[in-house]
């Protein structure tokens, strides 16, 4: 059985892309057992840097873009946990999109590259995520290309909505353009203050735009914990580690849902 692989994503920066990647990764692996492989797409690479401190990793020898350039991802995926392996970026990575366009002739070769190298990695792994930069760019469209679903994040204010739209604008482009055979598995709220008033309508309007089913009931919080995550690494010591834990084991049981009614709909079509 293929992995399912879900980028996760939205054009707007800031809105917690990352975090969810990495903790929706994270809590598959160590408490779900499942196999994952987590790809860092973007060239700051801070879902590498979370996951590395997290796992005491000192020392990353090989990243991505080496990946791309020797034609094999398998020689830079990094063991992680028993469960979770990592294929980390560097910023060397920026070079990406020259890479592209002085090794492939046509824009299919240059935006399916990660799909092809991916491909014989899949049947290793029960889920794949992939984590990208906040652009319209040739890492979105290679993560697009080689996913079968997106995992919208949603932060509570007008931009990330308006960030979350355009995400589903350019799905369909790129449905149309170039065949993408990708479905939306949702919208995940990411709140800035629980309770807020701005939060809670701009949940709501997301609810009007992209229908009741597809915007997670599960939401993910302001919690400090998470903050504090990004210096001293994921941890899991106290009431308020197994608090943030909680709230993504939540939303990945919903993942969970939301992938078990995509199949059982596939296998009625």
């Amino acid at each position: 059985m293929a992995a399912k692989t879900i980028v996760v994503g939205n054009f707007k920066g800031g809105v917690g892309k990352t975090k969810v990647s990495v903790m929706t990764s994270w809590e598959y692996a160590n408490v779900h057992k499942k196999k994952v492989l987590l790809v860092d797409m973007d060239p700051q690479g801070n879902a590498s840097t979370l996951i590395a401190r997290s796992a005491g990793i000192e020392e990353i020898n090989k990243t991505i873009f080496d990946g791309f350039k020797e034609g094999n991802l398998q020689d830079v995926v990094v063991k992680v946990t028993e469960h979770l392996d990592l294929i980390p970026a560097a910023v060397s990575f920026k070079n990406f999109s020259k890479f592209l366009y002085q090794t492939f002739q046509n824009d299919l070769e240059q935006i399916t590259l990660l799909k092809t190298l991916l491909e014989p990695l899949k049947a290793n792994y029960d889920y794949i995520f992939i984590d990208v930069p906040p652009t319209i760019s040739d890492y979105s469209d290679n993560a697009m290309m080689a996913s079968d679903y997106v995992l919208i994040i949603l932060q509570a204010q007008e931009l990330s909505l308006e960030g979350a739209e355009t995400y589903v604008s350019y799905l369909q482009f790129m449905a149309d353009e170039y065949e993408a055979d990708i479905q939306v598995l949702g919208v995940l709220p990411v709140l800035l203050r629980a309770g807020g008033r701005v939060d809670q309508s701009t949940v709501e309007r997301a609810t009007e735009l992209f229908g009741e089913d597809n915007v997670f009931k599960n939401v993910i919080k302001h919690l400090e914990r998470l903050k504090a995550w990004d210096m001293t690494g994921i941890k899991n010591e106290d009431h308020h580690d197994r608090k943030a834990h909680q709230t993504f084991l939540d939303v990945v049981d919903e993942i969970e849902e939301k992938l078990a009614r995509f199949e059982e709909e596939s296998v009625h079509v």
